[in-house]
């Protein structure tokens, strides 16, 4: 059992690496130029431009995850879940400099076994979200955001002992509603920021065979009919939440966070869910991205 939570530790770390690629050219933004970048606070040199502040995030978290899946077996797997996410946040030109991007990946590893303890499963699951959303200023320390996301999925979900079919895949795309709340807070001379997200999957589109059908059938022999379905909240209820905190330590700015996955469907006679609650800590980088020239104090 230690060995395989070594090996899916060491797979994380890996596959963290291989997604740290970087978009855009960009410099580590000096404390005296901004306190805290987008969340909330403005940039204090005024030759600077507010949309080309960057935040970018990098976590990595554990927890406890719950996976449930029809077309594999009647009963519910309970265990451990490994994860990491990646995120940026900037503020854009558009509607007069009140909408912010966001972009942010994920992808979790799951060892579940079942309530007698004689058979497990791995599951996995990639997400990848592209949100745009309106900043409503309440006060000078905090704000409320409201908008859209376009989320991405795709995973699977396996089985040890069965033996026709081992394995589920998951793929769905939904246009998702999203909400966020943030407030920053001075203790002494350290900001801390709070903030809150949750993400409503509205409508979309899923993958998932005909209850009884085997991949063989949709791939092989080119059975597609009804493995295309459309979502909504009535076949597939899920949601995401987020919290997480900002703090300096020292030069460098950590984050703790603490996600709840919820993901459910009912499609094809096939229900599924995996419940999740995972809490991350990593680091948080302030940058300032110059379009053709490099940074210079």
């Amino acid at each position: 059992m230690i060995q395989k939570l070594y090996k899916i530790g060491i797979f994380l770390i890996l596959l963290s690496g291989s997604i740290g690629v970087k978009a855009q050219e960009g410099t580590v933004l000096p404390k005296q130029y901004a306190d805290s970048v987008f969340q909330g606070i403005q940039a204090t040199s005024p030759g600077l431009e507010h949309n080309r502040i960057i935040t970018r995030a990098t976590m990595y978290g554990a927890g406890f995850t719950n996976v449930f899946d029809t077309y594999l077996s009647p009963q519910e797997y309970r265990g451990i879940d490994f994860r990491i996410s990646r995120e940026s946040m900037r503020m854009t030109k558009w509607m007069k400099g009140n909408v912010s991007l966001q972009t942010f990946f994920q992808a979790d590893l799951g060892y579940t076994h079942n309530k007698v303890d004689n058979n497990n499963t791995f599951s996995g699951l990639a997400n990848w979200n592209y949100g745009l959303h309106y900043n409503f200023p309440i006060t000078s320390n905090f704000k409320l955001l409201a908008g859209g996301v376009g989320d991405f999925n795709g995973g699977f979900v396996y089985n040890l002992r069965n033996g026709n079919n081992p394995a589920s895949a998951r793929a769905f795309i939904n246009l998702a509603a999203s909400g966020m709340a943030i407030w920053n807070l001075r203790i002494k001379n350290s900001l801390l920021t709070l903030r809150y997200q949750i993400n409503l999957p509205l409508m979309g589109v899923m993958f998932s065979p005909n209850y009884g059908q085997s991949y063989y059938e949709i791939f092989t022999l080119g059975h597609w009919d009804g493995v295309i379905k459309f979502t909504s909240l009535y076949n597939q209820p899920s949601m995401r939440q987020m919290l997480t905190a900002d703090f300096p330590v020292g030069r460098a700015r950590m984050r703790f966070g603490y996600i709840w996955d919820a993901q459910q469907s009912n499609v094809n006679n096939i229900k599924t869910h995996t419940y999740s609650h995972v809490f991350m800590v990593g680091f948080v980088k302030e940058l300032y991205l110059f379009p053709n020239r490099k940074y210079s104090k």
